[in-house]
């Protein structure tokens, strides 16, 4: 996929810090080994708030805050 493919048109957020990010995201790639420590999402299941996901992990839903304890990620938008 390149950056003109309609599907990626709304961008993404490079997310790099632990401050909260709110918005509407369908996707997070996560690029390294990450440390959630909050995220409020359609999905339902046990909390994934304190989890480690590795690097490569991506997850999809309805996205709408992401809080990181450590790590980087990149949010795509809705």
């Amino acid at each position: 996929m390149s950056l003109s493919d309609p599907d990626y048109a709304v961008g993404g957020e490079l997310i790099t810090n632990t401050a909260a990010h709110t918005g509407r995201f369908k996707r997070v790639d996560f690029y390294e080994a990450t440390e959630i420590s909050a995220m409020s999402s359609n999905l339902t299941g046990n909390a994934i708030a304190g989890e480690t996901v590795p690097a490569g992990t991506t997850i999809y839903g309805v996205i709408t805050s992401i809080t990181l304890a450590s790590g980087a990620c990149i949010a795509y938008r809705i």
